[in-house]
């Protein structure tokens, strides 16, 4: 029997997804929770997990916009309800090639220079393992500078030897690992000779050892437990949905309670809660955030102001003609290219809103090259499109693909997050009704999205029924005047209502 897989309700504001990325291939033998694609909005990336095991079969490609409760894949289920394992037999050798001989060589790794400004990284996360064999090219490691994160490729083929641990903040030209280089390849089966099915080494599982897919993290919290009491039974040690329904409250830790005579104190609970707390270290793009986001409530005359926008012509005119927008530019008409047109058409209005003080001067830009913010695993960064100002409603879109998938990955540059003259976030994605956006420094404003909700409103003398959404845009009242930020932001709400002055530029 075949379970059809559906794309699942993401956000509010939100219709339909585009397939960023399968992790699996189509024909591919999936455990349940396990993730199988990568779906991503406007603004977010969402992981598509495998509701039960079986058999994938593909119905969406990569790069298709798909609305929401469309059919995304199917899973073949077999007949045991997990998918069948290849069968290892006992005892059995397979032969190598040839085996890999110690040349005498050391191969020193150094932290290499990352971008001007950066003088030191941390070590993110070792891919692999003290005394591993490497090969050549082969990402070993991940660092991460304040803002951005780099991979780490093997230099030589042999094995690896670590010399800072993950977590270590190391400068750049530092020490990271040696690799004790080696002539030829190792066969696959050298590692086990007569050994039947071995139980994998605590060293060997990967980073998903102990992590709980999204819904068992949602039934773990539910139940209080905490993931680090659950031991995984998924791909590399991941917790599944099936690990968290069977796990119970851990009770032998907790003594039971003994009878008293006469109640003293509050009521002991002895099972079903927990008050675990665990201590993670802040990684350099975390402290970064929380140091810049500091200053600028210190350091500016922030401001907000807030308008609302009856979103129903844009979404009459996406719903029109966004099948044809897809076949000719191969890329979805989302809500931000109409968003980006109109700020850049303001800020041409408005010059101070598009402008920066340095010291005792105010610098005006010409041009408009729009941050866009933009939510990742690691954190929330800000890549730019640059000169959004002459690009088309195509290009832009295909621009926002093309960071937010960098973004995704870790492989955004400092370049790509450098150098916006205006930001504009969307916390819609998540549900977001108002909020007071923070100017992102050394920028003077920056326009916040929310999500769209059905409201009663006054139109000719009758009340209608349609999709507003609320924007607030948050400003340096140093360079930026009410009268300015206020006009500014009902220019945007103009356009956005009337979007065939987007396209005519008026």
């Amino acid at each position: 029997m075949a379970i059809q897989v559906k794309v699942p309700t993401v956000g509010e504001s939100i219709t339909e997804v585009t397939v960023a990325n399968w992790t699996k291939k189509d024909g591919d033998a999936v455990q349940m929770d396990e993730v199988i694609a990568e779906l991503e909005s406007d603004k977010a990336t969402f992981e598509l997990t495998a509701p039960a095991a079986g058999i994938l079969r593909i119905k969406k490609q990569v790069g298709d916009a798909v609305p929401i409760g469309e059919l995304i894949c199917e899973i073949e289920e077999s007949a045991g309800g997990s998918v069948p394992k290849p069968e290892s037999k006992p005892g059995a050798v397979e032969s190598a090639p040839s085996s890999p001989k110690a040349t005498g060589d050391v191969k020193e790794m150094k932290v290499p220079a990352v971008g001007e400004s950066i003088t030191e990284v941390t070590i993110s996360t070792w891919l692999k393992n003290d005394g591993d064999f490497v090969k050549l090219d082969e990402v070993i490691a991940e660092v991460e500078s304040d803002k951005a994160t780099f991979e780490l490729p093997a230099e030589a083929n042999g094995i690896l030897r670590i010399v800072a641990k993950q977590g270590d903040t190391l400068p750049i030209g530092g020490l990271i690992c040696k690799i004790e280089v080696m002539e030829g390849m190792p066969g696959e089966a050298q590692t086990s000779t007569a050994a039947p099915v071995a139980q994998p080494a605590a060293s060997d599982k990967s980073y998903a050892a102990g992590h709980p897919s999204p819904a068992a993290a949602k039934i773990l919290d539910e139940k209080g437990i905490a993931s680090t009491q659950v031991q995984g039974s998924g791909v590399g040690g991941r917790i599944t949905k099936e690990d968290a329904q069977k796990a119970q409250p851990g009770t032998s830790k907790a003594e039971p309670a003994k009878p008293a005579s006469v109640p003293s104190g509050p009521p002991v609970i002895s099972s079903g809660v927990s008050r675990n707390q665990r201590r993670e270290k802040m990684t350099s793009l975390r402290k970064t955030i929380a140091r810049r986001l500091v200053a600028v409530k210190n350091e500016t005359a922030m401001l907000t102001t807030f308008n609302e926008v009856d979103m129903k012509p844009i979404m009459d005119m996406r719903a029109k003609y966004k099948d044809k927008f897809k076949e000719k530019y191969g890329v979805g008409l989302g809500f931000m290219s109409f968003f980006t047109k109109a700020v850049c058409q303001a800020l041409k209005e408005w010059p101070s809103v598009n402008a920066q003080i340095d010291g005792d001067e105010i610098v005006f830009n010409d041009y408009c090259d729009i941050s866009i913010a933009v939510s990742t695993p690691r954190g929330l960064v800000v890549p730019v499109i640059r000169n959004a100002e002459s690009l088309s409603f195509d290009q832009i879109e295909m621009e926002i693909g093309r960071l937010a998938a960098r973004g995704r990955d870790g492989k955004l540059s400092i370049e790509e997050m450098t150098g916006g003259t205006f930001s504009i976030t969307n916390g819609g994605v998540f549900g977001s009704m108002l909020s007071t956006p923070i100017i992102n420094p050394p920028q003077s404003a920056i326009l916040g999205m929310h999500n769209i909700v059905e409201r009663p409103v006054v139109k000719n003398g009758q009340v209608v029924v349609t999709p507003v959404m609320y924007v607030a845009m948050s400003y340096d009242h140093r360079i930026i005047d009410g009268r300015e930020s206020v006009s500014f932001l009902v220019r945007v709400k103009e356009m956005l209502e009337d979007p065939g002055r987007l396209i005519l530029g008026v």
